[in-house]
């Protein structure tokens, strides 16, 4: 076939940085970032994380083409600060918002266990007393 092989869609080239930025030269106090290996699952939260700030005036992202896996990040900030600080800054709120989310799911007790019992139930997983049943 003619489609790309799947592991491009997230593997790193040689000498390829993840992540490259370019200063807008027509407006002041903007930016663009091009984000190498993601989708919009990830530049629409980005966009999101960075609207949050106060200090941002404008936030876009667009993938270029639906072959190329990589985004397009352009943000706009006011005097106060820079496009490079505030993306920095949205990076590391969001690195920050999922490490809590992820705690939370860690500490609750019934994750698992109803997961496990509503497999059993189904008829995905063996019974506990036969872990090997399905070999």
């Amino acid at each position: 076939m003619n489609a790309p092989d799947r592991f491009e869609l997230f593997v790193l080239p040689e000498g390829v940085k993840k992540v490259s930025v370019s200063k807008d030269t027509k407006i002041v106090n903007a930016a663009t970032f091009t984000v190498e290996r993601e989708d919009h699952s990830v530049g629409n939260t980005v966009r999101m994380q960075l609207l949050r700030d106060p200090d941002v005036l404008f936030a876009g992202y667009k993938m270029p083409h639906p072959l190329e896996h990589c985004i397009v990040v352009k943000v706009q900030t006011k005097k106060s600060t820079t496009p490079y600080t505030a993306f920095n800054n949205a990076l590391t709120d969001l690195i920050g918002e999922l490490s809590a989310l992820e705690d939370k799911f860690k500490v609750c007790p019934f994750r698992l266990g109803v997961a496990a019992k509503w497999k059993q139930w189904v008829g995905f997983l063996p019974a506990a007393s036969s872990p090997y049943q399905w070999i």
